[in-house]
This record gives C-alpha cells, structure tokens and sequence, in this order.
C-alpha cells in the first residue's frame, strides 16, 4: 500500500546494517540486566538445610550412635530422595515458568539494512533506531530523533507521579511505559548500562502468596503443631516408663518428619508448572503461577467488547456527508490523519475505503500526533504538492463536534447520525479539517465502521454463564453501539453507561454504585479509570474479579483484578500488569483457563484432604497404641519406609484426571478439615481392629504385628489418596491418571514384597496374612469412602441452610 512521505531527515535514521549490529552485540553484549543466578549444586545442597532436614540428619546420628546401621542407612536415603525430588520439582517448575516468559519477551521495532522489523528487545545494540509508540515499555536508553513529542510514565524509575513528556533530542529510560505520542528514537544504551539497569540492584520485587496457597500452609503449620504436641506427650509417656531416651528421641524425630507435610512445597510447585503448561498450550501464558488459584474462583468477568466479543477487523460503511464534496473526500481527510505502518484496525479500514492510494503519494506528513484513549483522536500536520499546509484528525464523534464550529442545527444532525450508526451496531468515526491560520475546524463528515461479533462469542459467554461465571462488556463505544452487540452476543440489554458512576463517592454512594454495577449486564462510554473504578466495586462485594485488557491506561485496572487478562495483541504495559496473556484471539481461551484452574484446585483440595487425613491416622494412631500398649506398633524404619512409599504417588497428583465443577470454586476449611478428620477417624478405628486382629486373633509376635501395621498403613495409604480425590464414590469417574494409578500399584507391590520377604529390614509375614491385609484396607476403604460421601452431602444440605439463617438475622437487624 504506497504511504506518504516523510519529513525531511533532521539527523540520520537510516539505523543500522546487520553486520554492525552484530559487532556491536559482541561489544556490548545483550539488552538484558545480569541475573544472579544461584548455581545448581547450592540449589541442591540448600536442600540439606532447613528445619525438616536437620530433623532428619539428627535422626540419622542418633541411629549411628545407637548402631541401627540399617535405620542410618535407610534415613541417609531418605534425606537423599527428600532432597532430590524437591531439586528436581523446583527445577523442573522453574524451566516451564522460563520457557512460558520467554513466549512474552519484549519485542521492538527497528530500523535495520534500511527496513522495518520486529526483534527481540535483548538483541538491541547502541546506535539502532527504534520506532516507539502508545502503550510500549520502553525497551533501551534512548535519544528521541523523530516525532512531535512523547508522553512517558517513569513512576517505576523515578517515582515520579505524573507522565513527562519529552522533546526531540530528550532522553528516555528503559523500562519507562509511553503514555502518549510516537517517535522514531536512537538507542544510547542498554541493558546493565542503562539506567535502568544500573539503579536494578536497588529494586525488590516483593511476591504475593496467594489465599489458597496461605490456606495449603496454614494447614502444614496445624500439622506441625499437632504432631510436635503428640510427639511431646509420647516423649514424656515414654520416659516416664523409662525407655531408652537415645532411641526415644530417634523414632520421636522420624515420626515427626513423617507428619509433617514434607513435600508439600513440592507438590504445590509442580501442580502449579504442570497447570501452566498445560494452559500454554490452550493460547494462554501465566505470568503469576499462583492467579490460577484465583482463575478458579473467578465468578464476574468484565470483557473488552472490540477484539475480544467481536473480531476486531472493521468494515467501512455509510459515509455522511456536512462540509465536504463526496465521500473521497471525508476519506483522504481521515486517510491523511492515519499511519499505515501502524497497522491500526481504523486506520486499514479508512485507508482501504480510499479508492486512489496514489493520491497520497502528493501529500507529506509532517507531524503525527496517534491516537490515545484520553483525547480519542489522531491528528496531523500536512504539507500539499503546492507547499500549502493544513491540519486533519480523526476521532470520536463527540470529541470531533466539540473542536468544530457546528451550528445547533449540525450538531444536533451529527448526534442523530452517530445514534442511528450505533442503532445498527456501527461505530461512528468524525472527520475535521483546519487550514493554516485558521482556529476552527471544519467538520467534514461522519464514518460508519461495522466490527462484527467473533462467531463464537455467544457459544462462549453461554459456556461461561454455566461455569457461574457472570459476564460483562467494556467498551468505550456509546451506549446504543454497546446496547446492539451485546444483545447480538446474549448478554443482555442493561447497559449502564460508566459516566453513571461517582469515582469520588461517600460510603452510601458506594453501595449504590455497587449494587448497580452487580446488576448491569455491561458498561459503555469506559474510561482506564471507570475500569479501576468498576474492579473496586465488584471486589467490595466480595466477588473474585476478572478484567481483560490491551491498553497501556488498562494497567491499574488489570493489576486491581484478581485476574487481569492482557487479550492478544495487548500492549507490552498491558502484558506486563497481567496475570494471564492470551496469544489467540477471543474469550474461548479464557473458558480454556477457568476450566484448566478448577481441575488444579480440585488436584490442590484433594492433596489437603489427604495430608491432614494421613497425618492423624499415622500420627495419632501411634501415639494412642505406643500409650496404652507399651510397645511399637511400627519401627522407625518402617515410617521411613512408608514416607518413601506415599511420597512418591502423591507428586503425580499434578497429573490427575479431575471432575469440572460448574460453579466457582474457593478454599472452604470447615469442609477440607471436616472430610479429612472424618476419613482420619475411620482410619485411625481400622488401625486399631487390624492391631487387635494381629495381637488377639492372629497371635503374632511384637516384630510379626509391627510389619502386619506396616503393611496395612502402606495399602490403606495410597486407597486413602483414591478415596480423598474427588466428593462422589471413589469408583466413579473420573477414574485416576495412569501415571497416578501405576506409580501406586509399583509402590505397593514394593511394600507387599518387603512384607513378604523382610530383605533383612523387617520381619516377614506369612502370604496368607497379607491376603488379609489386603481384604481388610479394601473393606476399610469402602466405609471410608462411604463416611466421605455422607460428610459432603452433610455439609452440602447444612450451607444453604445456614445461609437462609444468616440472611433471615441480616433482615431483622436491618428491619429494626
């Protein structure tokens, strides 16, 4: 498509040639700040030390004091494999959260071999010229060459408050996000030279934890708290009868590492990774591995309407005609105020209506002022074939009128024209010219642009109604406009238009506002901060907020969401206040995400149920037996051994098949501890019937009953994981993943055979006594399973019902 031509070259922007760009990348070295990475083997020893690990390095010195070679063995290992799978879990998290960043790496726009292109940002050198605009983050030290002028936000580098803008010949910072304008400018320095770069080592980036992750630790403190509280009664039990302290303390240690939720860390990590993964796949990169927990409790999600519900790819329609010829007119007007190399949606439509691109080719930009969501209007200078210069814009119509001398008469034509374009879902697009000399512009005319909705908008904003999702429209566009296509999408026709609410407001104008913003089917007329605004509201109302964007003034709103969404082809500032960023265009991707959340915080749930359920069926099981019969139910290698065996099927949770709930999902504590001390019970009740069965029926020996209790916990254990993973019976679907369901077929066959044969570690049993075993954890998991599901429709019939109880006290108080 032919473009006007520049203006005159003040300094040379011819940039650089390959060649000089690649000499200069081996002088300077990339455009990237230097990480202090910690080396592998530190990572690896950091697991060595810690609380848990010293607990199990004292085991193991105490065990070779005593001479239990076999335990100090086996405790060596198990510090090994502890240590091992929490490296390889955080190693391997750490590699797919870099490959997922490197897919949002910054991109920049350079002059190089004298032609346009988009590089990675790390591969700017001094010297290049770069093209910079709305909404990009800065990504060098640079010297503005070309352009009226630049709008920067340097709050990250400065704390400055307010934009500064900046002149030709100014400096602007890496880092810096551009709020306003488009320049061509020269890289002066880059990365540890920059700026930026050299103030970086004096920045700490805080991180968040997120609830359910405060929630998933809370539990591991409670544990820790309750097995130190057990173990300390057993301790003073114990020496009360005078039991050797050295061996005393040894199984106290292990006993109290087997509580505790060693892995957890682990575990979390890796759900985490495997959830992101999986989401990249679906065209959505996690910048903020713990939002997926948020994703999954989402139920409002507010949606830019252009790009997202609709295709973004405008169609020119009607032209109406006030103070120009002919259409051609009103078009070379808008055309001249466009940037083909810009590929704007707008501008492609208007410079597509133009039926003589040559014409363009006698007109010279002089300047170009681009569009940005505060003046909603592009605007330029041009220089004719005669030498003669004039001004045109282009903009939102109501923008337009107000800079034009329009009669009562034309202004109340205009606004019946823009009602009737949106009444038919078109946007309306005003026209101006100014001569040299002259202070009012001269309204041409009026552009209608049509932008239909994407073909599976409607299907998705259904699929997420059923998700429990509640969904919204965003959209700068007037009410009519906005009011036409989400009645096309199914959302409804409550369009409340943002003016309607109060951004300095007292607390009773906030309710207000609130309950409004609840109601309303979408906003129209939105500013960047009507979206902060509508945010606050809905999160003082206690609901999990999910707001898309793509422009740099969408930041704030996008960083207050417990879920911001940059859509594709956001801003570089967008992406970077994001949680999530698709790379394909549409909402489908976000139902993608909401569904891929609530199957890792099922994952997460059922591991918390699990945890707190085998902790106190271990833990309280054999503090009660060790207290009322005086011997060992179990050996310290033995706990090792069974750490071993439910450590390792346990990390393949990340992996499970899930069901999909169809509402919104947040961590309910009264439910997670009432299920897992409810299955805890019954295990704790089958321990003791199979160590009654054992000492009373069987007639085995001290060291027969503790490997019949080995076994029995071994067994139950991972049937306890099956039982914890989903609310229904554990038979019914979704049936677990291979990997989950043969990681704990090996691990039992593992135990069954030690049990069997001892292998000079334990004392064996007979075949037929582990038949019975067997038999009696299968029983046992079925009356668990049946405890489980009682509790759930328990608790499930008991909420509502306490709901309708507090709503009832909420009414009389508010009565009286």
């Amino acid at each position: 498509m032919p473009a006007m031509k520049s203006p005159p070259d003040h300094v040379s922007i011819a940039g650089l040639t390959s060649q000089e760009a690649e000499q200069r990348l081996q002088q300077y070295g990339p455009n990237a700040l230097v990480e202090k990475k910690v080396s592998t083997l530190m990572k690896l020893l950091g697991y060595f030390w810690g609380p848990i690990p010293w607990m199990i390095e004292i085991a193991a010195i105490l065990s070779a004091l005593v001479q239990h070679w076999a335990d100090f063995f086996i405790i060596l290992a198990l510090l090994i494999f502890n240590a091992g799978v929490g490296f390889y879990q955080e190693f391997t998290a750490g590699n797919a959260v870099e490959a997922l960043k490197k897919q949002l790496a910054l991109k920049a726009r350079v002059l190089r071999d004298g032609k346009w292109l988009p590089i990675n940002a790390r591969l700017l050198v001094p010297g290049d010229v770069i093209r910079i605009r709305l909404g990009d983050i800065i990504p060098a030290d640079v010297k503005l060459i070309e352009g009226a002028y630049l709008s920067v936000d340097q709050s990250s580098l400065t704390g400055e408050s307010l934009p500064v803008s900046k002149q030709m010949g100014d400096e602007a910072f890496a880092g810096t996000v551009v709020k306003q304008g488009e320049v061509v400018a020269q890289v002066s320095a880059t990365g540890a030279h920059t700026r930026f770069g050299k103030t970086a080592s004096l920045v700490a980036q805080a991180k968040s934890v997120s609830h359910f992750q405060k929630a998933v630790l809370t539990i591991g403190n409670f544990l820790i708290y309750v097995s130190l509280a057990l173990v300390a009664i057993l301790v003073l039990v114990q020496l009360h009868r005078h039991v050797p302290w050295l061996e005393l303390v040894q199984f106290a240690l292990i006993l109290t590492v087997a509580s505790i939720p060693v892995a957890m860390p682990a575990v979390l990590s890796m759900t985490m990774a495997v959830g992101a993964v999986a989401l990249s796949r679906r065209k959505a990169i996690v910048t903020r591995l713990e939002s997926i927990e948020e994703m999954a409790s989402m139920d409002v999600l507010c949606s830019d309407k252009t790009g997202t519900l609709t295709r973004n790819s405008l169609t020119l329609g009607k032209v109406e005609l006030f103070h120009a010829g002919d259409d051609q007119a009103v078009l070379l007007a808008a055309s001249l105020a466009s940037k083909a190399e810009d590929r704007d949606a707008i501008d492609m439509a208007v410079l597509d209506g133009l039926h003589s691109q040559d014409l363009l080719n006698t007109y010279q930009q002089a300047e170009f002022t681009p569009f940005d969501p505060v003046h909603k209007r592009t605007e330029a200078s041009i220089v004719d074939s005669q030498g003669q210069s004039f001004q045109v814009c282009k903009g939102a119509p109501q923008v337009i009128m107000q800079m034009s001398a329009l009669t009562e008469e034309e202004t109340a034509r205009a606004q019946q024209v823009v009602n009737g374009f949106a009444e038919q879902g078109y946007r309306a697009l005003a026209v101006a010219r100014r001569e040299a000399g002259c202070k009012q512009w001269l309204f041409l005319g009026i552009l209608s642009l049509f932008d239909p909705p994407r073909e599976d908008s409607a299907e998705t904003i259904a699929r997420a109604r059923a998700y429990g999702v509640n969904m919204k429209m965003v959209t700068g566009d007037n009410q009519s406009i906005a009011r036409q296509i989400s009645a096309k999408l199914g959302l409804g026709t409550n369009i409340l238009p943002a003016s309607a609410l109060s951004l300095q407001k007292d607390g009773s104008q906030e309710d207000n506002d609130g309950e409004r913003v609840e109601k309303t089917d979408g906003f129209a007329e939105v500013f960047p901060e009507h979206k902060f605004a509508i945010v606050k509201l809905l999160q003082a109302r206690d609901h999990v907020t999910g707001m898309t964007g793509d422009g740099v003034n969408d930041a704030p709103a996008l960083k207050q969401a417990d879920v911001g969404i940059a859509v594709s082809a956001a801003t570089d500032a967008a992406r970077a206040a994001a949680d999530l960023v698709l790379t394909a265009p549409g909402l489908s991707v976000i139902i993608n995400a909401i569904e891929e959340a609530r199957r890792i915080f099922e994952r997460m749930n059922a591991y918390a149920i699990y945890r707190i359920c085998e902790t106190i069926r271990i833990m309280v099981f054999v503090v009660l037996a060790m207290i009322f019969f005086n011997f060992y139910p179990i050996t310290a290698i033995m706990i090792i051994l069974l750490a071993f065996f439910n450590d390792v099927p346990i990390m393949t949770i990340a992996y499970d098949h899930t069901g999909l709930e169809d509402k919104p999902v947040r961590w309910n504590m009264k439910q997670v501890i009432s299920v897992a001390t409810a299955m805890g019970i019954v295990g704790i009740i089958g321990s003791f019937g199979m160590l009654l069965l054992a000492m009373d029926w069987l007639h085995l020996d001290v060291a027969q009953v503790q490997t019949y209790v080995f076994l029995k916990m071994a067994v139950a254990g991972h049937l306890v994981l099956f039982v914890a993973r989903n609310k229904g019976h554990f038979w019914e679907r979704p049936w677990p993943a291979p990997i989950m369901l043969w990681s704990a077929v090996i691990t039992k066959l593992a135990a069954t055979l030690l049990a069997a044969y001892g292998f000079g570690l334990i004392t064996p049993i007979s075949w037929p006594e582990i038949a019975l075993i067997w038999g009696y954890s299968i029983v046992s998991a079925f009356i668990t399973d049946i405890v489980k599901v009682s509790v759930y429709r328990h608790l499930s019939y008991q909420t509502p019902m306490l709901r309708k109880f507090m709503g009832r006290v909420k009414e009389h108080l508010v009565h009286h």
